[in-house]
């Protein structure tokens, strides 16, 4: 352990031996993704991170709050300097710490599973040469953290299960309570900690059936199998609400993700839409001047929109249109996005006193407030998505093609049968009087003659709920002005009387959740990415980092004779497991009851870890890279062990195999440790190799080694 802290002290240690190397020690590769949300914490700007949820940007951020840090600095490009006010050190030391404790944990580990103190000796040295792990540890990442707490859960539960009798020990409660706090830790950091979690909960389902069936334990059982519940899986899902809880009270400030949010939720926090819809009144009611976004985020944000410019009377493949006023989706606020409802039986314009409010059911006009034209659509096929009818405001150009723009109010989200339609909190579908078709994005982007704008559509087929066919009111205001004129001049001006609305914290949390699970970003294509096949042979690396002035750089590079050795020991154990099984079927038992268990419960967790952490990236459509496969490749080297071990002593016999078995035991160590020797300028950045040094460290064609130009 000693040994592995001075390693990653190396990091520290020649930060202040060379100032130089400080500045030029840069964030890399993803610092610069998770930088910018430690940057957002500390400045409690609310941010949106598809990738996983907030619990790992929250340690990080803990390290940037020990080191005072305010946040200010621009995370744009790889490789830039960092300034002073930038506590490097704090921001690695938590995944440098998770990484060094790692070690001991795989020791812990192999233990508990029931093999000798010796193998576990070997296990945390295989840990502690491997130089994947080592630097993806000395950087502000999260893989490190992550598998810490993986194998912390994992550790945590053996030590449960091993004192399975002693039902009134404290201890034993204590060891289940940090696996179930581990496993939602895990999850918290990332979602593929959600892996893991779920192969735990297999292993203690089973484990709980054994109980159940167990006669001595029948005064207690229902008590062990309530607690387990309660402990492995009620309380990792309220630490994770909890994790999401901080997130949000600490993340209170408008911020570059708002758009991404409903808009109550921007509504909740401080600034932004906040500071406009400040003041609005609740309750909207004939003759209110709103502004309708789209409760559909895909492919945009986007409000409701007209303005002066009509459809073209032909589409360029032929079709004719309305050459009616067009109506479209715009992403951007503007003053053309403003409506005013209005009672089809009145022609008031304005808010009566005291105000008539619009209810689920009530039949509505929409009229566009800057050019009078008033919501239509009609069976004309709309210009994008011929399928749907198209939607325009009004024009009587006198061709036998009367208005139909009468729309019935349907509150997605109501309470009851005649509930108000309230501003930003109620969900909206427009349903056409006269085609029933509703009114909806259809996501298409208009031709130049629609100014590249959405858009918008009358859609008959439209079944059950979708998010493209709600609407909400964002802005609101009560109109007073019957003059065009005025009219027009009151649109642009400020929205007031103040009413207050918030969100309840499990609305925020469902919202949030949905859409870190159903946003994503477009996924491009990475030169440093990969795919799964390719992890298992190590045939790509990742560049970290590389000096400004000389050949000193850092690689995602692992221990070629370990990954090899991993790789070997799980083809190994398959064949040892499936020769058991089949013999043991035919009532041959070429070992012990005790050994056989020994060896499937090593075989779950090891083989186990490394299956759930990497197969479910063969199903995933993202942008993956050599880091996402460290998980599975830990359980993997802990498998090693596991395997000379039982070679040793079951299946090796005579003494000259023992001594043999022994020599290539140690030559295999030897070759572990040389390998991690000649990669350690790769792992610790120093020393400087020359381009010939670099270029024996190509072990394969496929990896990217840098090499500069003097």
């Amino acid at each position: 352990i000693k040994l592995f802290l001075s390693k990653e002290a190396v990091l520290s240690t020649h930060l202040y031996e060379y100032p130089a190397l400080m500045l030029s020690l840069l964030h890399s590769f993803d610092e610069v993704y998770y930088g910018q949300f430690v940057s957002l914490y500390m400045k409690r700007v609310f941010f949106i991170d598809e990738s996983g949820p907030p619990l790992g940007h929250m340690i990080l951020a803990l390290g940037g709050y020990l080191g005072d840090f305010d946040g200010n600095f621009v995370w744009n490009r790889i490789g830039a300097e960092y300034t002073s006010n930038v506590p490097v050190w704090t921001l690695r030391l938590i995944p440098a710490l998770c990484g060094s404790l790692c070690v001991p944990l795989g020791y812990l580990l192999v233990v508990e599973l029931g093999y000798s103190h010796f193998t576990a000796l070997g296990a945390s040295l295989l840990l502690l040469m491997e130089n994947s792990l080592i630097v993806q540890s000395r950087f502000m990442l999260l893989d490190s953290v992550l598998i810490f707490f993986l194998l912390l859960a994992v550790v945590s539960y053996l030590r449960f299960h091993k004192h399975l009798c002693c039902f009134s020990s404290l201890w034993k409660w204590l060891w289940l309570f940090l696996s179930g706090t581990s496993c939602a830790f895990a999850v918290g950091v990332k979602y593929m900690g959600l892996f893991t979690y779920l192969l735990l909960l297999g292993l203690a389902a089973v484990h709980t059936w054994h109980v159940i069936g167990d006669k001595t334990l029948c005064n207690v059982m229902l008590v062990q199998v309530v607690v387990r519940f309660l402990v492995l899986v009620v309380m990792p899902a309220l630490l994770y609400l909890g994790f999401f809880y901080v997130h949000l009270i600490l993340l209170y400030r408008s911020g570059p993700h708002d758009q991404m949010m409903s808009s109550a939720f921007q509504a909740s926090l401080e600034g932004g839409l906040s500071r406009i819809t400040q003041g609005q009144p609740l309750e909207v009611a004939f003759g209110s001047q709103v502004t309708l976004r789209s409760a559909s985020s895909k492919p945009l944000p986007c409000w409701l929109h007209s303005h002066k410019a009509n459809y073209p009377i032909r589409y360029e493949n032929g079709r004719g249109s309305s050459h009616q006023q067009q109506v479209t989706c715009y992403p951007f606020k503007d003053v053309n996005n403003w409506w005013i409802i209005k009672d089809p039986s009145r022609q008031s314009l304005v808010v009566s006193s005291p105000p008539r409010p619009v209810r689920h059911g009530d039949i509505i006009q929409l009229l566009h407030g800057m050019t009078s034209r008033f919501l239509n659509t009609h069976d004309v096929a709309a210009p994008m998505s011929p399928h749907s009818q198209e939607v325009t405001g009004y024009i009587d150009f006198n061709v036998s093609m009367p208005a139909q723009n009468l729309w019935r109010v349907d509150i997605t989200n109501r309470e009851s049968d005649r509930d108000v339609w309230k501003t930003i909190l109620s969900e909206v579908q427009l349903i056409h009087v006269n085609t029933s078709a509703v009114l909806k994005l259809s996501g298409a982007s208009l031709p130049d003659w629609g100014f590249r704008q959405l858009e918008v559509v009358g859609d008959k087929i439209y079944k059950g709920y979708q998010q493209s066919g709600v609407w909400n009111v964002e802005e609101h205001r009560y109109g007073k002005s019957h003059e065009q004129k005025e009219r027009e001049l009151e649109l642009k001006s400020p929205t007031h009387d103040d009413i207050s609305r918030n969100l309840t914290f499990m609305a925020k949390f469902i919202e949030l959740q949905w859409k870190m699970l159903t946003v994503r970003n477009e996924e491009s294509e990475h030169k440093y990415s990969s795919l799964p096949l390719e992890w298992i042979t190590m045939d790509t690396n990742i560049a970290y980092w590389l000096h400004p002035s000389n050949n000193a750089q850092i690689h995602l590079i692992g221990n070629s004779v370990t990954w090899t050795l991993a790789n070997l020991a799980l083809f190994i154990y398959v064949l040892l497991f499936l020769t058991y099984l089949l013999r043991r079927r035919r009532k041959i038992e070429d070992i012990p009851e005790a050994c056989w268990e020994q060896l499937v419960l090593a075989g779950v967790v090891c083989s186990g870890g490394w299956v759930v952490n990497y197969l479910p990236f063969f199903l995933m459509e993202k942008t993956l890279f050599l880091y996402h496969y460290l998980p599975a490749l830990t359980f993997q080297i802990l498998q090693i062990p596991v395997v000379v071990e039982h070679l040793y002593t079951h299946v090796l016999r005579s003494p000259s195999q023992h001594k043999a078995f022994g020599g290539v035991i140690l030559a295999a160590l030897c070759s572990v440790y040389f390998c991690y020797r000649i990669f350690s300028p790769l792992t610790y950045g120093q020393p400087e190799l020359t381009s010939e040094e670099l270029a024996a460290l190509r072990w394969r064609d496929s990896w990217d080694i840098l090499f500069r130009k003097r």
